[in-house]
C-alpha cells in the first residue's frame, strides 16, 4: 500500500517522527510504520525489543497522547506499526503544532496555526470577542444600508424599530454587552484599527508582474468595501466599451458584473481577517482576484467547480451577509462565477488554492497563454496565436520566419489552427493567404475540441 494521507513508512526511527504523530493526531489520525522503505517494502528493523520499550514513552512525554505501538512479523523482518487517533484537543511537540496536508507533514503558523487553535476549541475567528471594541465603533450607516438589503430580501424578519444593540444582539455579534469580531468587520468604523488585514488593494499591470501602472487600496467595513471596491474598478480599471442597439445605448463590461460582484463577496466572506489584503490585480486580457484562507477540509479545487456544501471560514460573517440578501446559503458563489462567465462567453474562469490563499482569474477571451497551453497546442502555435493577437495577422511564409520551420510543417500548424477555429483563413488560397483570429466569442469552445 503507497503511502496516503493516513499512513507513512520509515526505514528506521528518528526522533523527527514524532511530528508525523503529532500531525496524525491534529489531523483525521493515521499510522507510522518503522520499517518499511517508501513504497512499503518492508527492510525490518534489528533494535524491535528496545524501540518497543522506548517509544510508548517517548510519545507519552512528547505529546501526552496514548497511542498503539504493536510489532509485526513478516517472513524473519520486524516492523512496527504506530496508530495513533485523532484528538479533538489540540497536540503540539515543544510548543510547536503539526497537521497532514496530503501524504506530508505541515507546521502551522501565523493565520493557520490560529484558525486550527480556534477550531479545536470550537470557535471560528469570527466568534471571538474583541474586548477593544465598544458599541460606539459601530457604523450606524452600515447599518442602515444593511437592513434595507435585508427588508429587500425578506431574510431577516422583525427586525423594524431595533435598536443598533438590539439588532446586533439578533444577528448573534455580542455576547453579552461585547462586540464580536465579526460585528467589526460587516459594521465598524474603522475595522483597520483592529484588523489590518481588512483592506482591498487594487492594481492595474501591464504584460508582467513587474509592470505597475496604477493602484488604490480601499479600506472600511465589508459593506463598505463591497461598494466602494467594485465603484473604483469601473471608474478607474476597467474600459467599458460600448455598443449600440436600435436607438439604445448599451454598455457592456469587459467581464460579467456578476462574476466580479460575487468574486468580491467570497473573498470578504470567506478570507483570513488575521492576514493580507485582498489583492486584486487586473491585467489587459485578464482580472484575477486573491484572498488569504486556503479551502476547508474537504473541498478540492475540481469539487467547487460542482454542486457542493457550503463550508464558511467566518460563519457568522457568512449569516449576516445571508440575512441582508448578499449571498446564499448554498454554496453557489464559485458556480455562480463559472455560470457568470458562460453567459458573457469568455472562458471558464481559473479557481484554485494558491500561494496559501484562493485565487479566481477571469480571461477576457481565449487567446491568452493560460488558455492556449490548455488546448495541447505546441510552442510554435502558441507563439503565432500570440503573434497575430499583436500584429493582427501572419502568413504561411511568416510563420516560416517567425518559428523557425519548414513550409510543410507551418502548414500543417496553421490548417490545426484554422480546425480548432482559432485562426480564419482570409485571401486566396496560396501566397495571398492571410491567418486572422477568430474573435471568441465566434470559437466553438476550441477548449474541448483539442
Amino acid at each position: 500500500m503507497p503511502e496516503h494521507q493516513n499512513i507513512e513508512y520509515k526505514q528506521s526511527w528518528h526522533e523527527d517522527h514524532l511530528k508525523t504523530i503529532c500531525s496524525f493526531a491534529n489531523s483525521q489520525g493515521g499510522t507510522l510504520i518503522i520499517g518499511k522503505d517508501d513504497k512499503g517494502k518492508i527492510v525490518g528493523i534489528a533494535d524491535y525489543k528496545k524501540m518497543m520499550d522506548d517509544l510508548p514513552n517517548k510519545i507519552k512525554n512528547h505529546l501526552g497522547i496514548t497511542a498503539s505501538v504493536n510489532l509485526k512479523t513478516n517472513k524473519g523482518n520486524h516492523f512496527i506499526e504506530i496508530t495513533v487517533p485523532s484528538y479533538s484537543v489540540a497536540i503540539s511537540l515543544r510548543g510547536r503544532y503539526y497537521i497532514r496536508t496530503g501524504s506530508t507533514t505541515s507546521e502551522l503558523t501565523g493565520a493557520a496555526l490560529n484558525d486550527f487553535l480556534l477550531k479545536k476549541s470550537g470557535k471560528t475567528w469570527d466568534d471571538v470577542i474583541e474586548e477593544r471594541a465598544t458599541i460606539k465603533d459601530i457604523d450606524e450607516s452600515a447599518i442602515s444600508e444593511f437592513l434595507k438589503s435585508a427588508e429587500k430580501s425578506g431574510r431577516l424578519p422583525s427586525s423594524n424599530g431595533l435598536s443598533t444593540k438590539e439588532l446586533l444582539e439578533k444577528l448573534r455579534l455580542t455576547s453579552g454587552s461585547q462586540l464580536k469580531r465579526a460585528a467589526i468587520i460587516l459594521f465598524g468604523k474603522d475595522p483597520g484599527k483592529f484588523y489590518p488585514g481588512i483592506s482591498v488593494k487594487i492594481g492595474l499591470f501591464g504584460k508582467s508582474d513587474d509592470d505597475l501602472r496604477f493602484q488604490e487600496v480601499e479600506e472600511g467595513n465589508l459593506f463598505y468595501l463591497l461598494r466602494e471596491v467594485l465603484f473604483q474598478i469601473n471608474r478607474k480599471f476597467l474600459t467599458k466599451p460600448v455598443e449600440f442597439e436600435g436607438l439604445l445605448r448599451i454598455e457592456k463590461g469587459e467581464y460579467p458584473a456578476a462574476a466580479l460582484r460575487e468574486m468580491l463577496l467570497n473573498a470578504l466572506v470567506h478570507k483570513s481577517y488575521f492576514g493580507t489584503p485582498i489583492q486584486i490585480r487586473i491585467y489587459d486580457n485578464k482580472f484575477h482576484i486573491w484572498n488569504e484562507g486556503t479551502l476547508p477540509e474537504g473541498l478540492t479545487n475540481e469539487i467547487l467547480k460542482k454542486q457542493h456544501p457550503s463550508h464558511p471560514r467566518n460563519p457568522i460573517i457568512a449569516d449576516v451577509c445571508f440575512k441582508g440578501g448578499y449571498i446564499d446559503a448554498w454554496g453557489r458563489g464559485t458556480l455562480k462565477i463559472i455560470d457568470a462567465c458562460k453567459q458573457a462567453q469568455l472562458p471558464e474562469p481559473d479557481i484554485r488554492e494558491m500561494h496559501g490563499g484562493f485565487s479566481v482569474i477571469l480571461y477576457k477571451d481565449i487567446f491568452t497563454e493560460e488558455q492556449l497551453l490548455k488546448m495541447d497546442l505546441n510552442d510554435r502555435q502558441i507563439k503565432a496565436v500570440l503573434f497575430v493577437k499583436e500584429n493582427g495577422k501572419i502568413t504561411n511564409k511568416a510563420y516560416q520566419e517567425l518559428v523557425n520551420t519548414s513550409e510543410r510543417t507551418a502548414t500543417r500548424d496553421l490548417t490545426q489552427l484554422v480546425s480548432l477555429e482559432l485562426f480564419k483563413q482570409i485571401g486566396t488560397t496560396g501566397k495571398g493567404t492571410n491567418y486572422i483570429l477568430r474573435r471568441h466569442n465566434d470559437v466553438k469552445d476550441a477548449t474541448k475540441q483539442s
